[in-house]
């Protein structure tokens, strides 16, 4: 007997879908019977994907500060798949945990730029072009956060700036959108990824081996783990199903127990 998937008959696009948590959540969409679009920027990664998976996903080439990009990749999706469930907004860019004292001056404007083009423009042009499509679904929109979209110290202020942006974002377009579409976010915690800081912010960025990083990550939450990618598949998994159908304007945080951290080294 067949066991029934979440996701059986859902139609999704993800963007940043070539690696980290977003080629994981694709790939647990795929897995819990969807078909998948991903919008990404690695032509390599994105044929090998489309070799791997053959009909069940589609794969487009695009620039996520471009609307132009999540016009086409609405389009091919329906063109493909004949309607769109879900959107999953996940294209981001990091600033190496640069803080204000150490930002280069002379790349001032362009980090700023950067990082808000693709981490908080991107998304919402993303929910602009898939917007109409979503509605005739009764569809929803996920964005992915970050543990910096609510407290600091989980990125620089340019990239923490950015995260509380996007929070915003999800309450404004979970009121302008209901009842037709659900809008809602996942907010990972440190989590094992090639993501490192945009280019103009390299020569700026505290190098720290790969091992220590990990055993940093682990002992900021109380659930002592260094999270990988796809330990947050669940929630996403979640928020586009069914079983989510009450909510809307909500971010799972996926962090570990960041929130119930408490006071170091307090004992009574």
């Amino acid at each position: 007997m067949k066991v029934a998937q979440s996701l059986d008959g859902k139609v999704a696009i993800v963007t940043g879908g070539t690696n980290g948590i977003g080629e994981a959540v694709a790939r647990e969409y795929i897995q819990q019977g969807a078909k998948v679009c991903i919008l990404g920027r690695s032509e390599e990664k994105l044929n090998a994907l489309q070799e791997e998976f053959k009909d069940n996903i589609l794969t487009v080439k695009g620039d996520v500060t471009k609307y132009s990009s999540h016009q086409e990749a609405v389009q091919k999706t329906l063109k493909r798949f004949g309607k769109l469930d879900i959107l999953v907004s996940n294209a981001g860019v990091f600033d190496g945990f640069v803080t204000l004292e150490r930002l280069p001056e002379e790349h001032l404007d362009e980090a700023f730029s950067t990082i808000f083009d693709i981490n908080v423009k991107g998304g919402l042009m993303a929910a602009k072009a898939a917007a109409e499509e979503l509605k005739k679904t009764k569809g929803n929109i996920i964005f992915t956060v970050s543990n910096s979209g609510f407290y600091p110290n989980g990125g620089g202020p340019i990239y923490t700036a950015s995260k509380h942006a996007i929070v915003g974002l999800i309450r404004e377009l979970a009121y302008e959108l209901a009842p037709e579409i659900r809008v809602n976010g996942v907010s990972p915690g440190g989590t094992i990824t090639e993501i490192t800081a945009i280019s103009c912010l390299q020569d700026s960025v505290k190098k720290i081996d790969p091992e220590t990083r990990k055993k940093n990550i682990a002992s900021r939450n109380p659930l002592q783990i260094a999270q990988e990618a796809s330990d947050h598949n669940g929630a996403y998994v979640l928020l586009a199903s069914d079983n989510a159908k009450a909510i809307t304007g909500t971010v799972i945080e996926s962090d570990g127990g960041l929130g119930v951290r408490g006071m170091p080294g307090m004992t009574f």
